[in-house]
């Protein structure tokens, strides 16, 4: 392997942790394997540069590290709750500290603006945060048995190994989402991150073992498993992990699916999401579009919960398309380190070439460009990723409307009539994950949310599709895949409940008064 020389704009993060050019991206804490499977070239959609290569898991060093994993959910789940929430604590410290160096990490792997990038790592200290007073609250319920001197009441227990699938997008907060929740409920983890993004996963393992080395928590409760798609597959097939949290495409999540429900274990997925902001003739128009603007073209539109539909009422549509329009035409596209700029590019070619065929296509099905697409190119485009984002009104019954595309492309819409033709409009596609609506009427907001109104996992009023809180359970419906990630009660996905009854007295009457005397 020849030797590479780092970007100097990150060569200071990886020099803190000791990583180099070429390093493992197998490890299960504290104990680094050779990495003896896929070789992975980590290369910069900024400016096309070669970060470095991770080396990935050969099916002997998964085999090994499961069994590790085994060991240390043994003991791992006999820690008080409280105890293991406290070293999630001190993650989330270690997080707070390096919050700068991983956001500018993020930033430079995947693309997306260095103030998104530090957004990302705030998200992982805020699930640390809540983890946190979970690891107290994890209750069950008390109830009264029909039968006398008897009690009844449940309770949760530690499911075991979770398997945990990330997307390029979200290279490090998704996964916190999850490990967050599963360490306090005394689960251990195994990560098998994007393979666009390995760095993100190296280093996130490294701040990790250092907490971990501290309050001396046993090895393989963090898994970390670099590879390709077989990592994913052995991961989907393995009875010995009874859960499987994968976030990604609708068909990566089908095929992750069809392998758990054959084996009958739990799957948690966050797939594909086509999501829609309806501006209505009473929203406020100044809101709708900043709400608009970020939704389409924050992280180069590359977001589960991107807004990619615009249904705009028609008494305001022709005003607010000439907003909207402006608005484009003072967007900065370029590298994502400088904050001076908008936009960054899209991950990789294959991103920029699936762009351009939904462009085409969007226009072969009769679609008008009200702001032209295209790849960017000259000075500061050198890595070829860079696309300007597109703004088509279109009809939505167009095929290339009901498609999600992972890129920066807007369809605007037109609705008549009152707001539940937009939201006739908005549930008529295959996706459910986040939806909005823009309204000053109090009726409109109401009828929204109703069992009437969207049936997506996420339905906000004045606020657009994209940038979920963590204190709520994250997810969707239909073709988004059903899971529930991050807060409420989203931690009972990554526990088993059990009902107890206990019999205090000295006789054994049977429920529902059924006699069987001998």
């Amino acid at each position: 392997m020849p030797t590479l020389t780092t970007p100097s704009r990150i060569a200071d993060i990886l020099k803190e942790w000791n990583i180099t050019e070429e390093c493992s991206g197998v490890s299960t804490g504290s104990k680094w394997s050779r990495g003896e499977g896929e070789t992975i070239m980590s290369h910069s959609p900024v400016d096309g540069a070669l970060i470095g290569t991770v080396r990935g898991a050969s099916r002997i060093e998964y085999d090994q590290s499961i069994t590790t994993a085994q060991k240390g959910f043994e003991e791992w789940r006999m820690w008080p709750a409280p105890r293991r929430g406290e070293v999630v604590r001190q993650i989330g410290e270690e997080l707070r500290a390096h919050k700068a160096a991983l956001g500018k990490l993020v930033s430079y792997e995947m693309g997306k603006s260095y103030q998104e990038g530090l957004g990302e790592v705030q998200e992982m200290i805020d699930i640390c945060d809540f983890a946190v007073g979970l690891s107290r609250q994890l209750h069950g319920l008390t109830m009264h048995s029909e039968r006398p001197e008897h009690r009844m009441y449940e309770q949760w227990h530690a499911l075991g190994l979770v398997g945990i699938i990330t997307a390029f997008n979200f290279p490090v907060a998704v996964w916190s989402w999850n490990t967050a929740l599963a360490w306090v409920a005394g689960d251990v983890c195994i990560w098998k991150p994007s393979e666009k993004t390995p760095l993100c996963s190296v280093v996130c393992q490294h701040i990790t073992a250092e907490v971990f080395k501290r309050n001396s928590v046993p090895e393989g409760v963090s898994v970390i498993m670099n590879g390709g798609r077989e990592v994913g597959e052995w991961l989907a097939n393995d009875a010995r992990i009874p859960l499987v949290s994968a976030t990604g495409s609708t068909r990566m999540g089908k095929a992750v699916g069809a392998a758990l429900g054959q084996r009958l274990g739990r799957a948690l997925l966050e797939l594909g999401g086509n999501n829609a902001i309806i501006v209505s003739e009473k929203a406020d128009l100044d809101i709708a579009l900043r709400a608009a603007l970020f939704g389409a073209v924050g992280t180069a539109g590359q977001r589960c919960t991107t807004t990619r539909r615009l249904i705009i009422h028609e008494s305001v549509y022709e005003t607010f398309k000439q907003k909207l329009v402006k608005a484009y035409s003072q967007l900065h596209i370029g590298d994502p380190l400088d904050e001076n700029n908008h936009v960054g590019p899209l991950i990789d070619q294959l991103a920029v070439d699936l762009y351009n065929k939904a462009l085409n296509e969007a226009h072969r099905q009769g679609g008008t460009s009200l702001v032209e697409g295209g790849v960017l190119t000259g000075a500061g485009y050198e890595s070829g990723c860079y696309v300007k984002p597109a703004i088509i009104e279109a009809e939505p019954a167009m095929h290339i409307v009901q498609e999600e595309t992972f890129a920066p492309i807007l369809y605007l819409l037109r609705y008549t009539g009152d707001v539940t033709n937009a939201i006739a409009i908005q549930n008529n596609v295959k996706q459910g994950l986040s939806s909005s609506i823009m309204t000053t009427d109090m009726r409109e907001a109401e009828r929204f949310l109703s069992v009437a109104g969207s049936d997506c996992g996420i339905a906000n009023v004045n606020i657009g599709t994209s940038g979920a809180e963590i204190g709520g359970a994250f997810g969707g419906e239909k073709e988004t895949g059903g899971g529930r990630e991050s807060g409420s009660d989203a931690w009972k996905a990554y526990m088993r409940r059990q009902t107890n009854t206990i019999n205090y007295g000295k006789s054994l009457p049977l429920a529902q008064g059924i006699k069987f005397d001998i």
